[in-house]
């Protein structure tokens, strides 16, 4: 069977596979950052005594430790730092949310931390792997239109390279105050078809202080919430065209994983004849039965860090919201974007590879960390939500959006279980029964 053929016989009109994703360019740029210390007899002595003393080295880590360890190597923002919901932001890295307690800096920090790659202070080949629960990206990764791979590039990992405009460069602080800040940056970027993009980044991050959208009724809850207001301007001359490339916003969330954490995500109920296909779970091969559940319009997915997956919902599919529960530590999140209408469908395709079909992307992703192969050290482990903007054919001086909010809920289970069903179609004890935990 040729390839276009088998693509639209497993996918429809959208991409089925991606040879290679952020995640593996993730891994192999780890990899190669903690090359230096393969020696160390353990994982954990991978980090410094310093290091070690200082967090104590107990699970979890509590987000007062995880401030202090990050202010040690970079500034650090700390937003409502007088209250119990606490965010930390770094400019550093792109303005990126790194991590949040509900508690006060005793309690839980709810955000993956690459403490090795942090504590090196090195900038590695490919892309650098700080870790972080929301970061802004821009896309596409892959295809004739990728920001990701230079003219004539092959479409390979030696090829790939993370742009430093969302890698390595520094997000200037332009306003704030104790509960928000913002970011502003401008820059000019190409694609692999040379189309050049001259244009402003702008990230406000700032923390929800009443329900939210969502509308949680403190009661005996503790939850911290933030917004993230994401602004993408073409500040060049000409107009971004189909033809010529388009970009998207694209934020992604590394979470601590746990053995008894389910990723949960609601979507349209439809035909595959009308809708597609609900959910493509061919990333990295097919994803096992036991670690994927589909049910009437609620999926489940294992967020336990032990086996490599990745899966994605088409804006046929996807509603706007996502969440996961963690019922060891019993943690309810959400994470909520502002999905537009269902005349819009058009979102980068990542794949990587010349595309027939370069605007047929996904618009919510969920990955789940493991080992790249049996016996290797998985690169977290963690596991990801991630959300994207529609593509953005801005008009010169016209400005595009991506706004998310994420909310970590803990507290008396019926209060929670309330809120699971509000928000994600399903009870607590639905969400457990589903993968077994």
């Amino acid at each position: 069977m040729k390839r276009n053929d088998a693509l639209k016989r497993l996918h429809g009109k959208r991409r089925v596979r991606s040879k290679v994703s952020f995640v593996i360019a993730v891994a192999i740029g780890a990899i190669l950052s903690l090359a230096p210390l393969v020696r160390s007899m353990a994982q954990e002595s991978q980090i410094s005594e310093t290091t070690r003393t200082s967090l104590k080295m107990h699970e979890p880590d509590t987000f007062g430790q995880d401030v202090d360890f990050l202010k040690r190597h970079v500034d650090t923002i700390v937003l409502g730092a007088a209250g119990k919901a606490q965010v930390a932001v770094v400019p550093a890295y792109q303005g990126r949310v790194m991590t949040s307690t509900a508690a006060g800096p005793d309690g839980a920090s709810f955000g993956w931390i690459n403490y090795a790659h942090i504590e090196s202070g090195e900038s590695t080949p490919h892309i650098n792997v700080f870790g972080g629960e929301e970061r802004f990206w821009l896309g596409p990764e892959g295809g004739q239109f990728s920001i990701y791979f230079a003219p004539s590039a092959k479409f390979e990992f030696s090829d790939w390279q993370t742009p430093p405009l969302i890698d390595s460069v520094t997000y200037p602080v332009a306003e704030q105050n104790e509960n928000s800040v913002t970011f502003r940056h401008e820059a000019e970027i190409a694609n692999y078809s040379k189309t050049r993009f001259q244009l402003r980044i702008e990230r406000t991050v700032e923390l929800i202080e009443s329900g939210g959208s969502l509308g949680i009724d403190d009661g005996q809850l503790e939850w911290v919430g933030y917004r993230t207001v994401n602004q993408l301007t073409n500040t060049g001359k000409k107009d971004w065209s189909k033809e010529t490339g388009l970009l998207s916003i694209w934020l992604l969330g590394m979470y601590k994983h746990g053995p008894e954490t389910t990723v949960v995500i609601p979507f349209n109920k439809g035909s595959e004849q009308e809708l597609g296909p609900i959910v493509n779970d061919t990333y990295f091969g097919k994803v096992p039965a036991e670690r994927l559940k589909v049910g009437d319009d609620v999926l489940f997915f294992s967020g336990d860090g032990k086996f490599r997956s990745k899966i994605g919902l088409t804006p046929q599919r996807a509603t706007d919201i996502c969440g996961s529960y963690d019922a060891k530590g019993n943690v309810l999140t959400i994470v909520k974007y502002n999905q537009p209408g269902p005349e819009t469908t058009d979102y980068v395709n990542s794949m990587w590879e010349l595309q027939d079909e370069p605007y047929s992307g996904d618009v919510i992703n969920s990955y789940n960390d493991g080992p790249a192969e049996p016996g290797e050290e998985p690169l977290g482990p963690f596991y990801e939500l991630e959300t994207s903007s529609p593509a953005l054919a801005l008009k010169a001086g016209e400005t595009g959006s991506h706004i998310q909010e994420t909310y970590h809920i803990v507290g008396p289970r019926a209060q929670l279980d309330k809120l699971a069903q509000q928000m994600l179609r399903v009870s607590l004890d639905e969400i457990e029964a589903a993968l077994g935990n």
